[in-house]
């Protein structure tokens, strides 16, 4: 298993009202209706043919056919997050996302891993601070398989107390794990310093406390009230046929509490109101490391500001890649840490832009004076046409290139009907991408880049050590 949280920029959705555009579809969109209802949303060049259906329990079906593939990525995934979790259930995400693939009715453990693995697939699954996703990867000829095993452990876990013990152990030991990790402990330290004590500040595996305390009925009643049909989104690229993964879907879910009475399928989580953030702080784990991690950052934007696809140009350029200004000056030039890059984070209602880096300790105070220079010179001078393209460039080029595998198909498939609630055609994207100007950048990072910057630190230090930072 594993977390996730802050990751590259990924272009969102074009606007409201593309699905009525889509093409195609057999009969109008009546989600909660007492019969399946399917569309067609897309025929996309650079793929296969996109179909949608609503199942009358408000659950969703998404797939992309590609015939050139042998191969299937299947994924459920359930609009629950660690976000989600009041204080004393912080982990409970993360904690069921262990549990469920620890047995059914129908199946044991060994069950559930040994018929994948029989097949050559592989299975996992991960949490993060808005969803929880669990996938498979097979032959085309195994997707049934699959359907079966995977649609069973969302649907029908039994959480049974032994496993609830033994996987309490286990979650203990990745915190543990996590905690001798400084590199990626910055990163939650970070998200402290610029949430505070909202949701959104806590990690996603909760903390050896709260982990300790939980209890299975704790853990069963999230499960019962969270993981539900409407809430529910299963994706699927690779060499299928949508009719038959949609039978296949319905046959396993079957007599399970995912079988339920009709309802419409639940809206994209809302972006209103804004998350109110902390004021910029600084805050130090005290380590002996051998190397300082440092994050220097601010309160971004949310996934559906309009300004997204600017700011994937802005931060490709800044700290985006071994051509960007920070890469450049910091490592190249002056060669004082070994990892430095920025990035943004999105959620439906918050975001963050901050600039990470890994040095020796004696090099931080340096690293951060270098980094501070080149926020302010882009907020002051912005950047150039050059640039620019350069950064335009990057952005298309990575999202085609990460479409090159049916994983990313079936995520992007799944990510678009859970956050956005509409799949956005390639081309459009990449349209979006084009339209950016020089002034849509320079003036996004004029606002951001200003803005009063957070600071966390893990490494061999006091907070007394950066009292004027």
């Amino acid at each position: 298993m594993s977390r996730a949280d802050h990751a590259p920029f990924v272009p969102g959705r074009w606007g409201a009202g593309h699905r009525a555009r889509a093409a195609g579809a057999t009969q109008p969109d009546r989600p909660g209706s007492s019969r399946a209802v399917t569309r067609t949303l897309s025929e996309d060049p650079l793929g296969g043919t996109v179909r949608r259906t609503v199942l009358p329990s408000g659950l969703r079906v998404l797939t992309e056919a590609i015939p050139a593939m042998r191969s299937v990525s299947f994924g459920i995934w359930v609009a629950v997050g660690s976000r989600d979790e009041t204080g004393p259930q912080s982990g409970a995400a993360h904690f069921l996302e262990h549990l469920l693939f620890k047995g059914t009715r129908k199946r044991t453990a060994l069950d559930i891993s040994a018929e994948i693995e029989a097949v050559g697939g592989e299975t996992n699954a991960f949490t993060t601070k808005e969803y929880t996703c669990y996938y498979a990867r097979v032959l085309d000829e195994d997707l049934p398989l699959a359907i079966d095993v995977m649609c069973d452990l969302v649907a029908d876990s039994l959480l049974e107390p032994a496993d609830v013990e033994t996987e309490r152990g286990v979650i203990l030991e990745e915190i543990a794990m996590h905690d001798d990790e400084p590199g990626d402990e910055v990163h939650d330290l970070f998200t402290r310093a610029v949430y505070g004590e909202h949701p959104l500040g806590r990690l996603i595996s909760g903390t050896e406390e709260t982990v300790t305390a939980m209890t299975r009925r704790q853990i069963q009643d999230f499960y019962r009230r969270r993981y539900v049909a409407p809430e529910i989104v299963i994706a699927a690229a690779g060499n299928l046929d949508h009719a038959t993964v949609v039978k296949l879907v319905r046959q396993a879910l079957r007599g399970t509490p995912l079988d339920t009475a009709s309802a419409s399928p639940a809206a994209p989580r809302p972006n209103r109101p804004a998350v109110r953030t902390k004021s910029a702080t600084t805050l130090v784990e005290s380590k002996e490391t051998e190397q300082a991690h440092v994050i220097l950052g601010c309160p971004g934007i949310d996934r559906l500001d309009e300004r997204r696809f600017a700011l994937g140009v802005l931060n490709n350029v800044l700290g985006g890649g071994m051509s960007s200004r920070l890469f450049q000056e910091i490592r190249e030039r002056r060669g004082l840490a070994y990892s430095v890059y920025s990035y943004a984070s999105q959620y439906a209602d918050s975001g963050v832009f901050a600039v990470y880096a890994g040095c020796a300790p004696g090099k931080l105070d340096e690293v951060l004076e270098l980094t501070r220079a080149e926020l302010r010179r882009v907020a002051t001078d912005g950047l150039t046409e050059a640039e620019v393209a350069r950064g335009k460039g990057m952005s298309k080029g990575s999202f085609v290139l990460g479409l090159e595998d049916n994983g990313s198909r079936m995520s992007r498939l799944a990510k678009g009907e859970l956050l956005y609630g509409d799949l956005a055609p390639v081309d459009e994207l990449l349209s979006r991408v084009d339209a950016v100007t020089v002034a849509d950048v320079n003036t996004l990072a004029a606002e951001l880049l200003s803005r009063p910057m957070s600071l966390a630190v893990v490494g061999p230090f006091d907070r007394g050590d950066f009292a004027g930072a």
